[in-house]
């Protein structure tokens, strides 16, 4: 419970922006509150804040803990109102998905599941496939749809599909249907790390790479990027498919190599 408390208030002095406003907010001393976050740090033996004169600003260490940390103490929260209401878990199914197929799949699955007669209700939880792979290993899901799983780790898979990558840029007219994968290699893209690696395994084999603009772990931000700022990405067709009607996006086919992801 103490490392839990260290982590309540490290990310309250994040929120809050400073120590003093921190330890208005959560009603603790400056001096305790100071003191707790000097411990965390050398418990990790990093520095998570940096100290300025208004305020503070996370380190890189302490981006990867503050999102960690939301995530234990949402978990958290969550069992302790269970254990205070006498419930060890409420029955359901824990599905993990990947952001780039939560959107597709999860509303029609969940419409599916309300129509089933006596069907436990079901929760969702979105990751990418590499913490998906953990949370089933420590039992936090029941099953989960991923992507390209390594082998030698003890799971029942079932291929469900192979869907094609594409490259996808803002609409403009004129723009080819297809690109050679000789082509693709030279345009800079936008790309998950998950997806970075998909494509690049399947390009070794070619002698050719991916020309990297950026890698960002964020489906949403990527499409921000695409849509709205004129960058392109190499990404599962499914995952803008509600945006190519609209002409907002163009979706361009790799000739020469079959991208995809089971």
């Amino acid at each position: 419970m103490n490392n839990l408390k260290a982590l309540r208030y490290f990310v309250a002095v994040v929120d809050a922006g400073s120590f003093t406003s921190a330890s208005t907010a959560i009603a603790i001393a400056q001096p305790a509150l100071t003191r707790q976050i000097r411990e965390l740090e050398e418990s990790f033996g990093t520095q998570l804040l940096q100290r300025l004169p208004r305020g503070v600003r996370m380190t890189a260490a302490g981006v990867t803990l503050y999102e960690a940390a939301q995530r234990i103490l949402s978990e958290a929260d969550r069992v302790s109102q269970n254990l205070r209401n006498g419930l060890s878990e409420t029955a359901s199914v824990s599905l993990g998905v990947p952001p780039t197929l939560g959107r597709v799949l999860l509303p029609g699955l969940f419409e599916s599941c309300l129509q089933l007669p006596g069907a436990l209700p079901m929760r969702a939880r979105e990751a990418f496939t590499p913490a998906l792979l953990e949370w089933l290993e420590r039992g936090v899901v029941d099953m989960a749809i991923v992507t390209n799983p390594p082998s030698g780790r003890k799971f029942s898979l079932r291929p469900l599909i192979n869907e094609p990558f594409a490259l996808i840029s803002t609409y403009k007219k004129g723009q080819p249907q297809f690109l050679s994968v000789e082509q693709l290699s030279e345009l800079p893209v936008l790309m998950t790390s998950l997806h970075s690696r998909i494509v690049d395994q399947q390009l070794r084999a070619l002698n050719l790479s991916l020309k990297i603009e950026g890698i960002i772990d964020s489906v949403d931000a990527i499409r921000e990027l695409v849509i709205k700022r004129g960058h392109s990405t190499i990404m599962p067709v499914s995952v803008f498919k509600d945006d190519l009607d609209s002409q907002t996006i163009h979706l361009t086919q790799i000739s020469g190599v079959q991208l995809s992801r089971t």
